[in-house]
C-alpha cells in the first residue's frame, strides 16, 4: 500500500489524514471533519487496505460497506481503490443506479471485500436475495451530513440493523450541524472525533465575492455571461443552479452565445452523466452547468472558477459548492450572483462561514435600474405583434374555432362578427339574470335565527348562547310512548 502511495506522488499526509488513520488502524470508530478538498477519502481509504490484507471474502458476503450520497461520489472513492489497492488482490464492488444488476450480481458472487454504493441500490440487490449482511466488519459513511439529511435516514437506520453491531462505523464530512450530530451518535460507539478545521469552514485559497443582480432570469444570464467573459484567468469552471430545469435552461442559453459547455443534473441517465464528468475533468469542455449532485466531494482537481447562479438555499451547500475550486492548496475564485430574494440566504451563509463575504463592483442598494441588455435571449415582440395577439384572444372567445384554410386577417372582420362581439355582453347580463330567477328562493326560517343568515361558522359559534330567539317547540300531544314508560323519566 505504502509503495501505491508513493507512486500516487503523496509523500506527506494531511491533516486529516494524520489524525484518522492511527486511530481507524485501532478499528475505533471516527467522526471526522474537515474541509472539503483536503483527502477525506484517503482517510478512510487507506487504513481500510491495511485492515483487509487479512482474509477473504465470501460470495455475497462483502467485509465492508462504504455509503455515498452520489453516483459520482461513489464511482470516484472506487477509483481511490484501484489507484491504492493496485498491488492488492481485493475484490471491490460498485452498487449505484442505472447500471445493469446482472453486472452487479455477477461481481457480488465471487466475493466482495469492499462494496461500495449507494443506499438505494444495495437495498435492491438485498430485497432482491443477492446479499448477505451479517460479514460486514467496517461501515463507512461519507458525506454523514447529506447522507443523514436529505432523505437517507430510514435507509441509513434499516442499513445498520442488517450488519453485526460489533461492526466499525466511520463518519466523514466538510459539515457537521448540532442536529445532524446527534443523528450521527446513534451509529457511533465511543467515537474519536478528528476535527482539523473548524465545521463549515471555507478553505483560505478561495476567493469569494457576492455580485449583484436583478431577479429576473434572462438579467442574471446577461451578467453571467459578462462576469465570465471578464475572468482572464479562467481554465475552466463550474456553474451551479438550485433546479434541474434552470440547468437545462442555462445551458442553452450560454451554448447559444458561443460558449463551450455542458450540463450535469441528476435527470440524465448514469452513462451520460459520466461521459459528462470525464469530458469535464479531460479539458474538452471549459464550462460545467450542474445541479448539486456535483457539489459533493467530487475530486476535480483543477478547478479554477465556481460560479453560483443561483444562491443556495441551505448554507452548508454553499460550502461544499465553492469547495470545487482551491483544491490541495491552489488558489481559486467563486463568485455568487444575489438578487434582493436572496438577503435570508446570504445572511446564513455568512453566519455559517464566520465571515463577511465582499461585493464585486457595488451591493445590491447600488444596483442600477433593470435594463434589458442587447445581448439577451429573452423572447421579445414588438408591440405590433403583441397587439394583434391581443386582438386575436378576445375574439376568438366570442366566436367558433377557425380552420386554417379560412382564417381571416384583422383587416377582414365581417359585419355579422361584429354583430357578435357587441351583442356578447348583454347576452351575458341576460343568461345571468336568467339564472337567478331559476335559483329557489332561501328557506325564510334561516331568517329567524338570533344571528345574521350571512355569518359564518365562527360567527354561529359566537351567537350559539343567545336566548333571545324564538321560543322552542316540544313534542306537543305527540309524545312517543317510550317516553310514556315509567322510570324512562323524572317528573
Amino acid at each position: 500500500m505504502l509503495s501505491a502511495v508513493t507512486d500516487a506522488g503523496y509523500t506527506i499526509p494531511t491533516p486529516i489524514q494524520a489524525g484518522a488513520i492511527p486511530f481507524a488502524l485501532e478499528r475505533r470508530d471516527i467522526c471526522g471533519i474537515a474541509q472539503t478538498g483536503t483527502g477525506k477519502t484517503a482517510s478512510f481509504v487507506l487504513p481500510m487496505l491495511s485492515l483487509l490484507e487479512k482474509g477473504r471474502a465470501r460470495a455475497r458476503m462483502p467485509r465492508t460497506l462504504i455509503l455515498e450520497p452520489t453516483r459520482e461520489l461513489a464511482a470516484q472513492v472506487a477509483e481511490n481503490f484501484e489507484k491504492y489497492g493496485k498491488n492488492h488482490r481485493l475484490n471491490v464492488a460498485l452498487l449505484i443506479g442505472g447500471v445493469s444488476f446482472e453486472d452487479q450480481d455477477r461481481k457480488l458472487e465471487r466475493g466482495a471485500d469492499v462494496l461500495i454504493c449507494t443506499p438505494g441500490r444495495l437495498l435492491d440487490h438485498f430485497e432482491r436475495g443477492k446479499l448477505l449482511m451479517s460479514g460486514v466488519e467496517i461501515l463507512v459513511i461519507d458525506e454523514a451530513d447529506r447522507m443523514l439529511d436529505m432523505g437517507f435516514i430510514p435507509d441509513i437506520e434499516r442499513i445498520a440493523k442488517l450488519i453485526p453491531f460489533t461492526r466499525q462505523t466511520l463518519f466523514f464530512s466538510a459539515t457537521m450541524p448540532p442536529e445532524i450530530q446527534k443523528l450521527a451518535d446513534r451509529f457511533l460507539q465511543n467515537p474519536e472525533r478528528i476535527e482539523v478545521a473548524k465545521p463549515a469552514s471555507a478553505a483560505k485559497t478561495v476567493t469569494q465575492r457576492f455580485v449583484a443582480s436583478h431577479s429576473k432570469d434572462y438579467e442574471k444570464r446577461a451578467v453571467l455571461r459578462e462576469l465570465v467573459r471578464a475572468q482572464t484567468e479562467l481554465k475552466n469552471a463550474i456553474i451551479f443552479c438550485n433546479r434541474k430545469k434552470d440547468v437545462a435552461d442555462l445551458f442553452r442559453s450560454l451554448e447559444r452565445h458561443g460558449f463551450n459547455v455542458g450540463a450535469l443534473h441528476g435527470d440524465m441517465d448514469q452513462r451520460s452523466r459520466t461521459m459528462m464528468l470525464q469530458s469535464f475533468r479531460d479539458g474538452n469542455l471549459q464550462l460545467l452547468v450542474a445541479s448539486d449532485v456535483a457539489a459533493r466531494g467530487l475530486d476535480i482537481p483543477d478547478v479554477s472558477h465556481v460560479f453560483n447562479f443561483d444562491v443556495p438555499i441551505h448554507s452548508e451547500d454553499y460550502v461544499h459548492r465553492i469547495g470545487r475550486t482551491g483544491r490541495a492548496g491552489r488558489s481559486g475564485a467563486a463568485f455568487t450572483l444575489v438578487t434582493k430574494r436572496d438577503t435570508k440566504f446570504v445572511d446564513a451563509i455568512e453566519k455559517l462561514i464566520g465571515e463577511k463575504v465582499e461585493w464585486l463592483n457595488g451591493d445590491l442598494n447600488s444596483l442600477p435600474p433593470a435594463e434589458e441588455s442587447a445581448d439577451s435571449d429573452r423572447p421579445r415582440r414588438n408591440s405590433r405583434e403583441r397587439g394583434a395577439k391581443g386582438e386575436r384572444g378576445e375574439r376568438g372567445r366570442g366566436r367558433g374555432n377557425r380552420s386554417t384554410a379560412g382564417h381571416k386577417s384583422d383587416n377582414d372582420i365581417q359585419e355579422n362578427d361584429v354583430q357578435v362581439i357587441a351583442a356578447a355582453p348583454a347576452k351575458a347580463e341576460v343568461v345571468k339574470n336568467e339564472r337567478k330567477a331559476e335559483q329557489k328562493p332561501q328557506n325564510n326560517a334561516r331568517n329567524n335565527r338570533p344571528y345574521p343568515a350571512n355569518d359564518d361558522s365562527r360567527d354561529r359559534r359566537r351567537h350559539r348562547d343567545h336566548d333571545d330567539g324564538p321560543t322552542p317547540v316540544g313534542f306537543g300531544d305527540d309524545i312517543p310512548a317510550f317516553m310514556l314508560i315509567a322510570g324512562s323519566a323524572k317528573v
